[in-house]
């Protein structure tokens, strides 16, 4: 990326703490887009192809998993990162780590997990990914891990969004404002989640376009689909609706955090740390036409039925697996009956668990309880 082009309160390579096991520079690729690469190539990211957002992955082939919802993301939020002038490479690498931690199943297997890790230090997903990219990835002879910068490590500790807290790590300073690129990596993970839910909600059938009719959103985004282009084929209207709903949430958060870097006197780096509040945020009328959409999406879409079930399912399989990997460490798998000798059960059992795919978690469970399963 062209330095020039980068605002004065961007995050800038020469300002980086660097990383834990100093390395050459390389000779065209800069320390954010190195990180990028290392992400994309790791274990963890592959396997995001196959662990659910909302709908298990044997649902159907549309919908999304964590790997599409990570690739929004990175697209959301290098656009919104290039409108404010800031660091596009370190904004797309900690999109894409961001979710890496993530156990199968979506929130319904991170909250199986925590309550069954409850006395040996619960489980969090951000946690988890900053123990995959300094511990669990093992590419490196020197070291272990990704051996990432501080700042994409800082932004996945400090993700922070209505699903996903803060981890707080006496080594990123927990009393100071993160980036602006993880700012916009929070904010864009809310917006893809938002709207992708909506249209794997439409068109599993479990939403209905008419219950929508009410929503500020949906109706101002209707009629201005009306407008442009008359009536459209149900198909195409969806389609332009999300892409709309999504545009319309970029371009006022672009303009919103321009007013606040403005009236907050944001110049440098250092202001953005030490700024009480955070940068990157909605108006507050936007902000209250999201509230009424997400309350919508939990009343209509994660309480339906439908993926009660799924989710209740999903809390059974893992409570299964954790409950005889306990009682019978002996039917790990042999590198992770290894780790029993230096590490604590339940850590390695955790791990194990929350780098399976949903469909190596049913596999394995078929194996284990299913008496007509081959082991």
């Amino acid at each position: 990326m062209d330095k020039t082009h980068l605002a004065d309160y961007a995050m800038k390579e020469e300002f980086s703490q660097g990383r834990k096991f100093k390395e050459e520079k390389h000779s065209y690729r800069n320390i954010y887009q190195r990180d990028r690469d290392r992400i994309i190539h790791s274990t963890a990211f592959r396997r995001l192809e196959y662990k659910t957002q909302v709908f298990v992955y044997n649902e159907g082939d549309y919908y999304r998993t964590r790997l599409t919802h990570t690739l929004e993301v990175a697209q959301i939020a290098r656009t919104i990162a290039k409108a404010l002038r800031l660091n596009e490479d370190l904004v797309e690498a900690i999109a894409l780590a961001h979710d890496l931690g993530h156990a199968p199943f979506g929130h319904a297997g991170e909250e199986a997990l925590n309550d069954l890790m409850k006395n040996h230090g619960g489980f969090n997903h951000n946690r988890q990914a900053l123990t995959i990219v300094d511990l669990l990835e093992e590419r490196y002879p020197n070291f272990k891990g990704l051996n990432l910068t501080w700042e994409v490590r800082e932004g996945i500790a400090k993700h922070t969004t209505k699903y996903d807290k803060e981890t707080k790590i006496k080594e990123f300073a927990p009393n100071k404002m993160p980036t602006l690129e993880a700012q916009v990596v929070d904010i864009a993970d809310e917006i893809a989640y938002d709207n992708h839910d909506l249209d794997d909600g439409i068109t599993s059938g479990l939403i209905e376009e008419t219950s929508l009719a009410g929503l500020a959103l949906w109706k101002e985004t209707n009629l201005q689909i009306q407008k442009q282009f008359g009536v459209l084929n149900p198909k195409i209207k969806k389609y332009q609706m999300i892409k709309f709903l999504i545009n319309r949430s970029v371009s006022d958060l672009i303009e919103e955090t321009e007013k606040n870097i403005k009236s907050l006197k944001i110049a440098h780096i250092d202001d953005v740390r030490n700024s009480k509040i955070k940068i990157v945020s909605f108006s507050r009328g936007m902000s209250e036409k999201r509230k009424e959409l997400r309350a919508f999406l939990s009343d209509n879409l994660y309480k339906h039925y439908r993926v009660v079930r799924m989710s209740d399912k999903a809390r059974r399989f893992i409570k299964d697996l954790f409950k005889i990997y306990v009682k019978m460490p002996l039917v790990l798998p042999t590198e992770y009956r290894a780790k029993l000798k230096k590490e604590n059960k339940y850590i390695v059992i955790r791990d194990y668990i929350a780098s399976m795919t949903d469909r190596y978690v049913l596999d394995e469970h078929k194996k284990l309880f299913d008496p007509d399963t081959q082991v």
